[in-house]
């Protein structure tokens, strides 16, 4: 059985990957920064809880 003729797709050229490239390339470096920004001790101590949280574990406040 063949496909209907509204299932039979052109083929792409790329544009969707050259614009989102180009935005890439073009935009400011703060949404870069702040990804790549290191993370602080209270941060990695959260993650650790909120990991023995999932993993079933009691959480004791530290403070």
């Amino acid at each position: 059985m063949t496909k209907h003729i509204a299932d039979h797709r052109t083929a792409s050229d790329g544009g969707r990957l050259q614009n989102f490239l180009r935005l890439e390339r073009t935009q400011s470096a703060a949404p870069r920064s702040l990804h790549q920004r290191p993370q602080s001790a209270a941060d990695s101590q959260r993650l650790q809880q909120f990991l023995r949280i999932e993993r079933g574990e009691q959480v004791y406040d530290q403070a």
